[in-house]
């Protein structure tokens, strides 16, 4: 099995952005975390990360022509703004689930609406970095993986 973790804007300033709201784990440490957490359970990773929308796009359009079996996808304020992302989800159909690492849903208004998640199999959010992990086993079970 093989999932990409994708990463959006300003999620390579973990451990620098707002502490207080997304926690004090580096960027580099949360990576090495999910390699490892992946590798116990035999699950290939990629894990990429981009303040550009296209590049996501790309990144999900790579991941359909090397045939992986899903996405974790953070796309940070992308979440509120990209039909883009939400259309190249659609488009490959590689289960996706989403995840955030604050609880969006008590945020700002504007935080409120997720384009993405119509296409998505699923949504972690507020259970910090550790989120992550939750949506690879949600992935993997959806997956029939084992853990």
């Amino acid at each position: 099995m093989k999932i990409y973790i994708l990463n959006g804007p300003n999620l390579n300033l973990l451990g620098v952005r707002e502490p207080g709201i997304y926690g004090d784990e580096s960027y580099d440490a949360l990576v090495g975390r999910i390699e490892q957490y992946c590798r116990e359970r035999g699950v290939e990773v990629c894990c990429l990360q981009s303040n550009h929308e296209g590049a996501l796009v790309d990144y999900i359009h790579q991941g359909f022509f090397e045939k992986i079996d899903g996405i974790v996808i953070n796309p940070g304020a992308y979440t509120h703004t990209s039909i883009a992302l939400l259309d190249a989800v659609k488009a490959t159909s590689i289960p996706t689930v989403e995840v955030h690492i604050s609880d969006v849903s008590a945020r700002e208004d504007f935080r409120q609406v997720s384009y993405i998640r119509a296409a998505c199999i699923g949504t972690v959010s507020g259970h910090g970095t550790a989120g992550y992990l939750e949506a690879i086993d949600l992935l993997l079970s959806y997956k029939g993986g084992a853990k």
